[in-house]
């Protein structure tokens, strides 16, 4: 019963609160819909920090779209043996993975110890913050000390398999059972923060300035 809640459940529930949020969000909160940034309050650990993890986020993003989405079988049919996937799995995810650890470190640690910065956040902010410092830290010690503990395991035949079978709307919550602990933690606090995802400030990721490609130019006049 508890696998069918974790496996089956909890992720399409998870999903149904990101997309339904974010239209109400979008309905009833549109001037909300900012990173509030706190650059003018502090801006050296906000930049290493922010550079850090914008730095490492997207081939993080991309690299679990490669290993998840994609079968084994179609990347080996184009060349990519199982050895080769390794390599780029756990050495290059790795160290994006540190080095998105190690932006999260100090933007956290920046949000709690600026007393400036703590009295601007909220608690959806801390929250956030904690929340994703913890999935990346999961992530990384899932691929450095568990494949390395564990080494007869493949997510590959597992949790990726278990994924796509949602998208088919055929889960098999059966595919987790023998999921190393670490792997399971880090999915299922994945799915977390997309239901959290609405109702914070990450909401800014989407607000991608497309209307500036169109818009006339400003033209400013000089009054003498």
């Amino acid at each position: 019963m508890i696998d069918q809640f974790l496996w089956v459940i909890f992720p399409y529930l998870c999903v149904a609160v990101f997309i339904v949020g974010h239209i109400w969000r979008y309905r009833i909160d549109q001037f909300g819909w900012t990173a509030k940034s706190s650059e003018f309050i502090e801006k050296k650990q906000l930049m290493i920090g922010s550079i850090l993890f914008h730095f490492s986020v997207i081939p993080v993003f991309f690299g679990h779209i490669v290993g998840l989405l994609i079968p084994a079988r179609w990347l080996e049919a184009i060349g990519v043996t199982e050895h080769l996937y390794h390599i780029g799995a756990v050495y290059i995810g790795g160290f994006f993975g540190i080095v998105m650890l190690a932006g999260m470190i100090m933007l956290t640690f920046r949000r709690i110890t600026k007393q400036a910065v703590r009295r601007l956040s909220s608690a959806s902010d801390i929250i956030v913050n904690f929340l994703l410092l913890f999935i990346t830290f999961m992530g990384v010690y899932a691929t450095l000390v568990t494949n390395a503990v564990v080494t007869d395991f493949d997510y590959r035949t597992s949790i990726s398999v278990w994924l796509r079978s949602l998208f088919v709307f055929s889960p098999d919550a059966n595919l987790m059972t023998d999921v190393p602990l670490s792997f399971k933690i880090h999915v299922l606090a994945g799915f977390l923060i997309f239901a959290l995802w609405p109702a914070t400030r990450l909401v800014h990721a989407w607000s991608l300035p497309f209307n500036y490609v169109g818009r006339s130019y400003i033209v400013y006049r000089k009054h003498k």
